[in-house]
């Protein structure tokens, strides 16, 4: 008999996530009610709370509601949670690790386009497409470009890669046929593996000195806070770029401002600190600096990728077989 499953995911999300293929997909694998989505975990008596109580699987996105033991106690049923998006952290809770649930995440599939973005930003810092952009829109007219861009373009061009995580790898791989050399830090990254990646294993100290653009993509972890203070910035080249779509407190926010408005350095920022910046942020308008409003991830098209991977995982839980990309309690306290 197929599983029965709850949908919870924050307001609007599944209407995204899934298409009609998707929803007949996911129809055909398991018993739900695409009208029903939990939101947030009702009270008893709700149309939730009945669900929850039935539900063997929950397939969750951005905006789930968190797991918590209490949530957990009024759904006896509950096996296996699919979440079709990046992190668990926010709604997989230690309850669920206790309790012995299988978890899946499409951490890797929404790995991709954050990869993609990642290699664009890259390629344009490189280029300084950005200044000049910025030039040609102040100027207006002809100008003697080569003389004035005669040190860009990414031939020979270093990039430091910080934390080897799955979208650091990624990145790692779509870089490998431009030629760069490619630096990381990441206290994980074995010596042996670093070969296998055909990257350089440095200190972060080192590879902020090297690198003409620095990429961050370590996880979001007590230790990581402020990863990229102000001793690194300043160890950074004279117009080196920024690279940050993991998450804006990585990132010194007030010393990297200090060194946009100086105009030493150019950044391209997926991810602020706050999320979104004030009103008068100069990062609004300083021409140094990319800032786009955290789209790296999945956005649009993309989250029909996850979603049938997520279909993927369900199948095969149907099936009786393990999932394909289960996560592993144990990597959680390192992991984003």
């Amino acid at each position: 008999m197929r599983p029965v499953l709850l949908l919870a995911m924050g307001p609007g999300v599944a209407e995204r996530l899934l298409g009609e293929p998707q929803w007949a997909r996911l129809e055909g694998l398991v018993r739900t009610d695409r009208r029903l989505v939990a939101h947030a975990w009702d009270g008893p008596g709700s149309a939730v709370a009945a669900a929850l109580a039935e539900a063997e699987v929950l397939l969750t996105c951005w905006g789930a509601p968190p797991l918590t033991a209490e949530v957990l106690a009024a759904a006896p049923r509950l096996r296996a949670v699919v979440h079709a998006a990046g992190s668990v952290k926010h709604h997989v809770t230690d309850a669920c690790r206790v309790r012995g649930l299988a978890v899946s995440s499409a951490a890797s599939v929404n790995a991709r386009p954050v990869a993609e973005y990642t290699l664009a930003a890259v390629l344009f810092a490189n280029k300084r497409v950005l200044h000049a952009a910025h030039r040609y829109r102040t100027l207006r007219r002809r100008h003697d470009w080569a003389a004035e861009l005669a040190g860009a373009g990414n031939h020979g061009r270093t990039v430091g890669i910080v934390g080897a995580s799955r979208i650091g790898r990624r990145v790692i791989a779509l870089l490998a046929p431009f030629g760069f050399r490619v630096l990381v830090h990441d206290p994980y990254l074995a010596a042996e593996e670093a070969a296998r990646l055909g990257v350089a294993r440095v200190p972060l100290a080192e590879l902020c000195a090297r690198s003409d653009v620095v990429s961050v993509h370590a996880p979001e972890v007590p230790a990581t806070r402020h990863l990229i203070g102000a001793r690194e910035l300043a160890l950074m080249p004279d117009g080196a770029t920024l690279v940050n779509t993991s998450r804006g407190s990585l990132v010194d926010q007030r010393a990297l401002v200090a060194e946009l408005c100086g105009g030493r350095l150019s950044a391209v920022l997926d991810v602020t600190e706050p999320e979104l910046p004030p009103a008068d942020s100069p990062l609004y308008d300083l021409p140094n600096v990319l800032l786009t409003p955290h789209i790296a991830g999945s956005l649009g098209t993309e989250l029909h990728r996850m979603a049938d991977h997520a279909l993927d995982e369900l199948a095969r839980y149907a099936r009786g077989e393990p999932f394909a990309e289960p996560v592993r309690w144990e990597e959680l306290g390192y992991s984003a």
